[in-house]
Formats: structure tokens, C-alpha cells, sequence
């Protein structure tokens, strides 16, 4: 009967053991399975910064106006320093000469014997008509005479469109006898050393008669200044 007691419990402490043992392992599986997932949220850490060093469909619109802007900046820039170089070019100031002006010759009732010569601005920019127009009647070798009274105060400028008038004083001081019938007009330097540019070839008013001592004004800026000489 002792005997069969102490089976018992050799038995009973066996079953105790053997269900201690299989307690452990399950533990040891449920800790191993629990480790395996900070690894797994690990692994999407490590991939998230990854996917955003990637530029976004924001990034690449803020940039883009970023460049635009620039290249329109440099773009009106350019321009900019293009329309400045041709406005100084087209404004700058030149010699009125026959290529830049058109000249005319007219017959004038008052003064008598006289012709009026106008020279009107056609160029882009300012020009100055300096002394007076050069004169050639025909085949004439020699200059016509100037009318030294006649200088005025200030060299006459002409901005474009504006005109610029000499008076012919056909008699001079007696009765023009000599039948006139081409003029060249050549227009003098700011350095008043002979013409510059291109002359204007005019045909004078039928009838005309000229003399020894035909003379021309000064360029004036008035029509009313000019048939005063």
C-alpha cells in the first residue's frame, strides 16, 4: 500500500514536470513570434525615408515657376538692353544731310527775288542743320555766298518731322539776270570744313533768274526768320 502511494506521486510529479516543461517552451515560441515585429516595423522605417527624398509633383511645380521667372527676368533684361541700345541709337543726335532730311526750293511772294529752301527732318533720331546750306547753281564751280548778318544765336535742331529754312536772295544787291535751272544743296559739318553726306539735287521754280551776288541765309528755325534775310 506504501508502495502504491509513492507511485502515485512519482507519477503526479512527472505529469507536474512534463506540463512545467511544455509551459516554457510555449513561452519561448509566443517571445520569438512577439521579437519578430519590432524587425518588421523596422524594416518600414528604414523604407519610409527612401520614398520621400523623391520629389513630389509640389516640389517640381514650385520650381518650375522659380526657373521661369528667372528666364523672363534675364529674358526682359536682354530686351530691355536691347530696346535701350536702339532708342539711344535712333535718338541720337547726327548732321542733317541730304539723306536724313527732305529739301525743297519754292518760289515766295514776299520778299521778292526771293526762294525759300526748306529741309525737313525724315530720320528716326535728331539732326542739326549747322550753318548754311551749301549752295551750287548748275554748273557753277564756287559756293554760292552766305549772308553773314544772317547767323543766328544757336545752331538750328530738328527733331523728327521738324524742318529747318534758308532764304535765296536771288538779286542780291542787283537785278538777278542769269537764268538758273538745277540747285545742289550740300549741307556742312559742326566743324564748318566743307559738306558731309549726301547733297539734295533740286530743280528750281521755272523762271528762275540769279546773279553775281545771289546770296543764301543762315538755316533758321522759322520760316519767318529765314525771308527776313
Amino acid at each position: 500500500m506504501r508502495n502504491l502511494r509513492f507511485r502515485s506521486a512519482a507519477t503526479a510529479a512527472t505529469t507536474a514536470l512534463v506540463a512545467a516543461l511544455a509551459l516554457t517552451a510555449c513561452g519561448q515560441t509566443d517571445a520569438v513570434g512577439a521579437a519578430s515585429k519590432p524587425d518588421d516595423a523596422k524594416t518600414v522605417s528604414t523604407s519610409t525615408p527612401t520614398s520621400t527624398s523623391t520629389p513630389t509633383a509640389k516640389d517640381e511645380a514650385t520650381d518650375k515657376p522659380q526657373d521661369s521667372n528667372r528666364h523672363n527676368a534675364e529674358t526682359a533684361g536682354t530686351s530691355s538692353g536691347k530696346n535701350s541700345s536702339g532708342n539711344a541709337k535712333s535718338g541720337a543726335r547726327t548732321t542733317c544731310t541730304g539723306g536724313n532730311t527732305k529739301v525743297t526750293v519754292t518760289n515766295v511772294a514776299r520778299p521778292i527775288n526771293h526762294l525759300l529752301v526748306t529741309a525737313t527732318n525724315t530720320g528716326k533720331g535728331t539732326c542739326d542743320a549747322y550753318y548754311a546750306p551749301l549752295l551750287g547753281f548748275d554748273d557753277a564751280q564756287a559756293v554760292t555766298q552766305i549772308n553773314e548778318d544772317s547767323k543766328p544765336q544757336a545752331v538750328v535742331t530738328l527733331a523728327p518731322g521738324e524742318s529747318a529754312y534758308a532764304s535765296i536772295a536771288l538779286g542780291g544787291d542787283g537785278s538777278p539776270d542769269i537764268a538758273a535751272y538745277q540747285l545742289s544743296v550740300h549741307f556742312a559739318g559742326r566743324a564748318n570744313e566743307g559738306s558731309v553726306g549726301s547733297p539734295a539735287n533740286l530743280t528750281l521754280p521755272k523762271g528762275t533768274m540769279i546773279s553775281d551776288t545771289t546770296s543764301v541765309s543762315y538755316w533758321q528755325s522759322t520760316m519767318a526768320d529765314a525771308l527776313t534775310w
